[in-house]
């Protein structure tokens, strides 16, 4: 009978950060960023236990709402700027082994600020290692962007150029073409696998015999700054990446898009109503929104709103900008799908844009499911895409914009 390794998946997320305020639970493309790294964890085969080692209630109460585990908090003093990896994990493990008596065989180590993760890297790498009993650890790389055998430093007495590296029987690397010059990796901080001993016997995250994993460059991310932040959004909706969701699998915009439909109250409006004396109702939309629905249906892309909302405020709006629109509907689905059908359009070249629980059913009907920013939070990760603008304040124009560029 052969034991199951028991491999213990560690999130290390302490609560200060500088660069990006509250990073570790701040929203990342509808998700907060360690719910990434959280589903890499729980969706691997290999790993038998996903835990946070955060300083922090609210992300301990984040990351046990997303499934994983935060059996200790972790001391002030080990959630410092300056901080090393190696005091936090050697905590980890004597902690569980003192009050739990719980000794994993491989210790993993999936960083909140390298989200965006092929499926498949966490097995690869505890398999790796599982398979060399000698090694003592696998690091995730890639390969280097720049060579530094073309590198140099500046000799402090002299101000002179010094080689950083230099090449046995090669006089000049820094002058050789890169194909004569050995191969060279970055790491990357997607994932690192380590033997316990390591850590507890050697003192290191790393340990002597470190074998490699190479990790495909185009998910290489390591969020530090908003510009950072940015990027590996983009990378989510837009690199087609097969990575690892803390939900479903985003799906990108359809191609063609045949049709774009709207939620009206959140998506159209900021989501409040002003109510006068006699009972009449009054919302706040975007002007520019108008603009951006004529330019996107007269290059041919048609849409229309979908509401359960009776008020005619929903018929005047939409008169306004010339959208065909269905309101007072009970059933958004089962109206969509009949919809759908009459006109003979393909559900899956359909892309909807909605904001609330009673969009949900919709979501799995078409192409692309599209919500607005400030959108409710459990639906913000069943989204495909989750725009940067709140509805009623240019939600629509950005998603319609976002259409037409595309489809050029």
């Amino acid at each position: 009978m052969v034991t199951r390794a028991e491999v213990l998946a560690v999130i290390p997320a302490r609560g200060g950060s500088k660069g990006i305020p509250r990073k570790n639970i701040r929203s990342f493309a509808g998700c907060p960023l360690i719910g990434y790294s959280i589903a890499a964890g729980l969706k691997a085969k290999l790993v038998t236990r996903v835990i946070v080692s955060t300083d922090d209630e609210e992300i301990a109460a984040v990351a046990r709402s997303l499934g994983a585990e935060t059996p200790f908090m972790r001391p002030a003093e080990l959630a410092q700027d300056t901080t090393l990896d190696l005091p936090v994990f050697e905590h980890a493990l004597r902690w569980l082994a003192q009050h739990e008596n719980y000794h994993p065989d491989v210790i993993v180590q999936l960083r909140p600020t390298s989200p965006v993760r092929p499926v498949g890297l966490v097995d690869e790498t505890v398999e790796l290692l599982l398979s060399h009993p000698e090694a003592d650890s696998v690091r995730g790389v890639v390969p280097s962007g720049q060579n530094p055998y073309k590198m140099w430093r500046i000799e402090p007495s002299t101000g002179a150029l010094v080689p950083l590296l230099r090449v046995e029987g090669l006089a000049e690397p820094f002058n050789a073409p890169r194909q004569s010059l050995p191969s060279t990796y970055w790491q990357t901080g997607h994932i690192d696998a380590i033997r316990p001993r390591a850590i507890l016997e050697q003192g290191s995250m790393s340990g002597s015999l470190i074998l490699p994993v190479l990790v495909d460059p185009r998910y290489t991310v390591d969020i530090d700054n908003p510009s950072d932040w940015q990027r590996a959004e983009w990378l989510v909706y837009y690199g087609g990446l097969d990575m690892v969701h803390p939900g479903r699998a985003r799906r990108g915009l359809p191609d063609p898009v045949e049709l774009v439909v709207f939620d009206f109250d959140g998506v159209m409006t900021d989501n409040r109503v002003w109510v006068n004396g006699q009972g009449e109702e009054f919302v706040a939309a975007y002007r520019s929104d108008s603009m951006g629905l004529q330019r996107m249906m007269k290059a041919g892309i048609p849409a229309m709103v979908l509401s359960t909302e009776t008020d005619p405020v929903v018929a005047a709006r939409c008169n306004k900008m010339k959208l065909p629109y269905l309101h007072g509907v009970a059933d958004k689905a089962d109206t969509l799908r009949r919809y759908l059908t009459e006109k003979n359009i393909r559900p899956d070249h359909v892309v909807f844009v909605g904001n609330d629980i009673n969009d949900l059913p919709c979501f799995d009907l078409v192409g692309c499911a599209v919500v607005v920013a400030d959108a409710q939070p459990e639906v913000l990760p069943q989204a495909d895409l989750v725009l940067t603008r709140s509805g009623g304040h240019g939600a629509v124009r950005e998603i319609c914009d976002m259409i037409l560029k595309y489809r050029q």
